[in-house]
């Protein structure tokens, strides 16, 4: 198993990480080279990215996803869509993926309609999906919902 995400601000890549530590796989971390920090610029120009369903230009992984039975994707949410660097991992490598899981980090909303969009552009329905609010991580009320996603995982 493979888990590539991409993280903004960090939360996302935690949860990979937890993830990635209770199935023992492997992660890699999409990073995406047009700058997208500040609160008020980088937040109103990504969620512009991600309204317009746009690409953008993301550093070559090192990992293979066409050698792995299962590849997480995971995402943060943006204006109810998927980060532009997602989008362009997951166009770049179609027809690679073998079968497919997909979590997300969001404000509240959002994640069934980019989960629906994730599986339209891989062309692959996930064995499971995972949405995590910002104000579940701040509490610690997210584990329990990934320990599920990681057993919908295993059961399959």
């Amino acid at each position: 198993m493979l888990i590539a995400f991409y993280s903004r601000t960090g939360n996302t890549k935690k949860i990979a990480e937890l993830i990635s530590n209770s199935l023992n796989c492997e992660y890699e971390e999409i990073i995406d080279v047009k700058k997208r920090t500040g609160f008020i610029i980088g937040f109103f120009r990504c969620g512009y990215a991600a309204t317009r369903e746009k690409l953008t230009t993301i550093k070559e992984g090192q990992k293979n996803p066409e050698l792995y039975d299962l590849v997480i994707l995971g995402t943060p949410i943006w204006n109810k869509r998927m980060t532009p660097a997602i989008r362009t991992y997951i166009s770049d490598n179609k027809g690679k993926f073998k079968k497919v899981a997909f979590f997300c980090t969001e404000g509240g909303k959002g994640g069934s309609e980019t989960f629906e969009n994730m599986a339209n552009l891989c062309d692959n329905e996930p064995l499971s999906t995972l949405e995590i609010t910002k104000k579940e991580i701040k509490k610690s009320d997210h584990i329990d919902k990934i320990n599920s996603f990681i057993r919908e995982i295993k059961n399959d």
